[in-house]
């Protein structure tokens, strides 16, 4: 008996202390923000198609086979500039059919001249009849109509032969030339024999969702006062690298796409450099600033039936907190409309793991700034 009371006075400090270091163990450390206004720009990002400022395919107005091609593939080219040969030799003859057609039509109207003249003055010596005067009349004018004929078909032989010399419309760069000497082609050709770009300046072509575009009109006023007053916008390559130069949209379609309910949009850039080419991809950033507003990192919230939660820290415990967020975002902050004031301190990082009334230790807080 005495050795089990000993024994129980021994453990008893122990115990006691145990209780103690429990009831006295400090909450957990966690990365923690103060909640506080600041001035937020959202980057929203599409896709987008460059395109330069003048494409054009240059497809054959003969058939032929190509004698020469004049370029090399990228080369840059000016307007006007001959860029492939076809061959010219049944032109050069159906021109020079063309022209002797002419000659022989030219010395028929003289014969036809000639013929009618003589025919007036026998009318009126009363030598030959009314019907044979008329009848010389209208072979002058046959005569007439067939000069004016072979004048059209010498035009259009001129116009084939200089078709056959296929020349640049635009100042640009060439791209890549599928056909070589000896094709076949004619202006039914699927592929083009070359295609000009004219890329001083490339098009990016992206589309944006139509409440969207309707916020943006209503916060401007209208479509031609979003398209003066919005900012320049930032485009990132397709290697992962943002563009040396900024743009700006200058162009916003008027319909909405009925089978995606999207808006189209237009950014031209300089390309002073031809480091942007036509065909190439890359993403538009669009920038939109929000003065005086409460913004806090996506990581420190979690949603639950479509509404999204922040964990406040009250009282050196977690607090689950609804809030009300802007509608658009950039993936990576919200702007909290309602739920938060400045001061608050929320959980900044896991909070979908975080439970309700979990200890937090203010003392020893990591706290994160924006």
């Amino acid at each position: 008996m005495k050795n089990r009371i000993y024994l129980m006075l021994c453990l008893f400090p122990l115990l006691s202390s145990c209780g103690k270091n429990k009831q006295e163990m400090p909450g957990e450390k966690y990365k923690t923000l103060t909640v506080t206004t600041t001035n937020q720009t959202l980057q929203s990002e599409y896709p987008a198609t460059l395109r330069g400022r003048q494409s054009v395919e240059v497809r054959p107005q003969v058939n032929g086979t190509i004698t020469k091609i004049c370029i090399n593939e990228g080369d840059a080219v000016k307007r006007g500039q001959v860029l492939f040969i076809i061959d010219q030799v049944p032109y050069k003859a159906a021109l020079e059919t063309a022209l002797a057609n002419v000659k022989s039509a030219e010395a028929k109207l003289q014969t036809a001249k000639l013929t009618a003249d003589s025919k007036e003055e026998l009318y009126k010596e009363n030598v030959v009849s009314d019907f044979d005067r008329q009848t010389a009349r209208n072979q002058l004018l046959e005569a007439e109509a067939a000069l004016t004929q072979a004048k059209a078909e010498e035009t259009n032989a001129r116009n084939n032969l200089s078709y056959t010399e296929v020349k640049s419309p635009v100042d640009g760069v060439a791209s890549m030339i599928p056909y070589r000497v000896g094709a076949l082609v004619s202006s039914s050709i699927e592929e083009p024999l070359v295609t000009v770009s004219d890329d001083e300046e490339i098009f990016a072509y992206f589309s944006m969702a139509e409440n969207q575009m309707l916020d943006m009109i209503q916060e401007y006023g209208s479509l031609e006062e979003a398209c003066q007053k919005l900012p320049e916008v930032n485009l990132k390559m397709s290697n992962g690298k943002i563009y040396n130069a900024s743009g700006k949209i200058d162009a916003i379609s008027g319909t909405v796409d009925q089978g995606t309910g999207a808006v189209a949009l237009r950014a031209v850039f300089p390309n002073d450099g031809h480091l942007l080419r036509n065909g190439g991809s890359g993403t538009i950033s669009v920038p939109t600033e929000y003065k005086n507003c409460i913004t806090i990192p996506q990581s420190a919230t979690y949603e639950l039936q479509n509404k999204v939660f922040t964990w406040k820290v009250v009282d050196g415990k977690t607090k689950s907190t609804p809030i009300t967020v802007y509608k658009y975002n950039d993936g990576k902050t919200y702007i909290v409309l309602s739920g938060l004031t400045p001061g608050d301190v929320i959980i900044a990082e896991g909070a979908g793991l975080m439970r309700e009334g979990t200890a937090v230790n203010t003392d020893t807080t990591t706290t994160t700034t924006k």
